[in-house]
């Protein structure tokens, strides 16, 4: 049953019935991972997905220079690596452990098969990847269009609605990522990030306390992250 109530979570599964759900559990394989540990590489064999339980996970890809870019952080709830249905059959991106934590893995050949005998299986799949591409492309739209002072502001926005405390008017935003990561996921320098950060703080915006952001006006953050919205 604690399977069960776990396979409820992510969105890909929520329009399942305990039945459907008793049928995916007995596929699904509980895995651990440590930090740092890579659970596939691109262009390793996708034999299947995963639905992450704890811990932290990190979807990212190098350029051919040695650049990481990161694609996206996957939380706790979440599913990843979907892409094994679709493609070449290989997956696109690799993903490493921020965090320890673990995770379940469904195999391919079993979901494949729970698709052909149940179409909610597949209805949801597609759900759950529709709304990917839609992240996929407010973040290309992000680095397309948008100066680094808005993308840094908007990160800090959607950040403070995911995870913060407010007292007296002052929010306090984990970040839960270091610099050199967020860089890359903002499609930038690190160098360029520290930078963006001093001038908000210059500003009176914010402040930032190693791995948390204090911001003291939420409304010119909110403004300055309207400029690509």
């Amino acid at each position: 049953m604690e399977l069960i109530e776990q396979l409820k979570k992510p969105l890909l599964f929520s329009g399942l019935k305990d039945d459907d759900l008793a049928e995916l559990a007995a596929i699904t394989v509980r895995r651990s991972f440590r930090k740092g540990e890579a659970l596939f590489s691109e262009g390793d064999e996708a034999t299947g997905f995963y639905l992450l339980l704890s811990g932290s996970i990190k979807l990212c890809r190098v350029s051919a220079d040695g650049r990481e870019k990161v694609l996206h952080f996957v939380k706790p709830r979440e599913t990843f690596a979907e892409a094994a249905f679709f493609g070449d059959g290989k997956y696109p991106a690799e993903a490493r452990a921020l965090e320890a934590g673990e995770v379940l893995y469904l195999p391919r050949q079993g979901f494949m098969e729970l698709m052909g005998r149940n179409p909610n299986f597949a209805l949801n799949l597609v759900v759950s990847l529709s709304l990917m591409l839609r992240q996929f492309a407010r973040q290309i739209e992000e680095l397309s269009f948008a100066d680094v002072t808005s993308r840094l502001a908007s990160f800090l926005v959607r950040r403070a609605a995911e995870s913060s405390t407010s007292y007296g008017g002052i929010t306090y935003i984990e970040l839960g990522i270091k610099k050199g990561e967020l860089a890359s996921r903002l499609g930038t320098a690190s160098e360029t990030i520290s930078r963006t950060f001093k001038k908000l703080k210059e500003e009176g915006i914010i402040e930032v306390q190693g791995g948390r952001v204090v911001v003291h006006q939420m409304e010119k953050l909110q403004k300055i992250s309207e400029r690509h919205e």
